[in-house]
């Protein structure tokens, strides 16, 4: 029976995912990889595989149930086994009025960040339960917007809410089956998509301010200590995040 673990990490192409990824592989697993985009997917790999780990990239549409189904076979059919999952994928939407909002772009950001984080929970614990050892972790990237809100941000702040509910059920659920859960919350990771912070980002008072960020390997190394505890330990909750952020305070 092989002792090698296997770590699955969702929206692996860029950012966070991209930075836990690489972090799984250095603390010796091998790791699944899947995102929108196949070109940083293999991009990626290929710095996994240069670390002497396997890599396995997989395009899957989240939100879809047929597209995480065919991820989740090809992990088994590969690996035979799923130690950790980090759900970390996910969308926003334009900065507008609540009132102004699109249903379909509210739609899919749930199905992105909600279903998506679901559906991969589900595929995560059918193979977790079966598999020899049985057992596994799942951790949830849960962001600061699942504590309080940005200014104009209610599809991505309720997906981030409702994340940590699924989180605690998932956690509850999976006590019979040795399957743990816990989530990070992450505040101004050094993103393609925080670039924008440098120029100033709405504040609830109505001004525009830059805020301040960190590094992503914080968040990387956050994961991956999290993904180190025995299954009889578990990181429930954990707030990575920029010091000087204006998280604490906040309204």
């Amino acid at each position: 029976m092989s002792t090698q673990k296997v770590a699955l990490v969702t929206g692996a192409g860029s950012g966070v995912g991209r930075a836990v990824a690489l972090g799984l592989a250095d603390a010796g697993y091998d790791v699944v990889l899947s995102g929108r985009r196949p070109e940083p997917l293999q991009a990626v790999a290929a710095k996994i595989e240069a670390k002497g780990r396997r890599a396995l990239a997989q395009p899957t549409d989240i939100g879809d149930e047929a597209s995480v189904g065919a991820l989740f076979a090809r992990v088994e059919e590969t690996f035979g086994r799923l130690d950790v999952l980090f759900n970390n994928a996910g969308i926003g939407a334009p900065p507008v009025e609540l009132d102004e909002l699109p249903v379909a772009t509210w739609k899919a950001v749930v199905d992105t960040n909600l279903t998506g984080a679901f559906l991969c929970t589900q595929g995560a614990f059918r193979l977790m339960k079966k598999q020899q050892p049985r057992g596994g972790r799942i951790i949830n990237n849960g962001s600061i917007s699942a504590h309080v809100p940005r200014p104009f941000s209610a599809p991505y702040t309720a997906t981030k809410h409702a994340i940590t509910g699924l989180t605690r059920s998932t956690s509850l659920d999976g006590r019979a089956h040795d399957i743990a859960c816990g989530q990070v919350d992450i505040g101004n990771a050094a993103t393609d998509m925080t670039v924008r912070m440098q120029a100033g980002v709405p504040q609830p008072d109505g001004s525009t301010r830059p805020e301040p960020t960190m590094d992503a390997k914080h968040v990387a190394d956050a994961v991956v200590y999290m993904a180190s505890l025995p299954l009889d330990a578990n990181v429930q909750f954990m707030t990575v995040m920029a010091t000087k952020m204006p998280f604490i305070g906040r309204g």
